[in-house]
């Protein structure tokens, strides 16, 4: 008597579990009730479940921003771009969000996550990349290189040049010479080094 009751309850949690299997029940990705593209739907009034654009809808990056936009070679900065110590502070504070941690507050190649193990990216301070055009970290900014992804998505335009001038900032920082400054640099310097700054 008691075999016939486990076995019909073990009968009937099977069958409970078989009709889990049904597609109806469960819904995944592959299985989901959806809309094939232009297949005709009874929810809208036109008939249609593919919808017409919003007005204004532009297609994701279909607008090509020509202000800032150059070539690899290109040397300087676009003529929208002024490049002054508000333009340094932002590249600096963008740095420090998107560059540091790879290429490290310095511009060394020695982030925190290159220190944990991926590929170092190269020091900003090597001759090829003191010697590259603007234009060129431009387009490694935009499109990525190697194991560097594409940025085009979370840096706008013009922070990716104000984050150049910031780089070009600390290359001139690491490899400024003494004769690069005035007099009154000079001198502020000497004093600097001397132990006797004054304000």
């Amino acid at each position: 008597m008691k075999i016939s009751a486990l076995s019909t309850v073990v009968l009937a949690f099977a069958a409970l579990c078989a009709s889990g299997c049904d597609d109806t029940l469960r819904q995944d990705m592959a299985t989901q009730p959806k809309n094939r593209p232009l297949s005709p739907s009874d929810f809208f009034s036109d008939g249609r479940s593919e919808r017409p654009l919003l007005e204004n809808t532009v297609a994701h990056g279909a607008i090509d921003n020509d202000v800032y936009e150059v070539s690899k070679d290109f040397a300087g900065f676009p003529p929208a771009v002024k490049v002054d110590e508000k333009l340094l502070s932002r590249g600096q504070d963008r740095y420090k969000i998107f560059c540091t941690p790879c290429h490290g507050l310095q511009g060394d190649g020695n982030g925190m996550i290159a220190m944990r193990g991926m590929k170092h990216p190269p020091s900003y301070h090597i001759d090829r990349l003191r010697q590259a055009p603007n234009g060129y970290f431009y387009d490694v900014i935009t499109n990525g290189f190697g194991a560097m992804y594409s940025y085009s998505e979370r840096i706008a335009p013009s922070d990716r040049w104000a984050i150049i001038a910031y780089v070009r900032a600390l290359q001139l920082s690491r490899n400024a010479k003494a004769t690069d400054l005035s007099s009154e640099q000079r001198q502020k310097l000497d004093a600097a080094t001397s132990g006797g700054a004054k304000e």
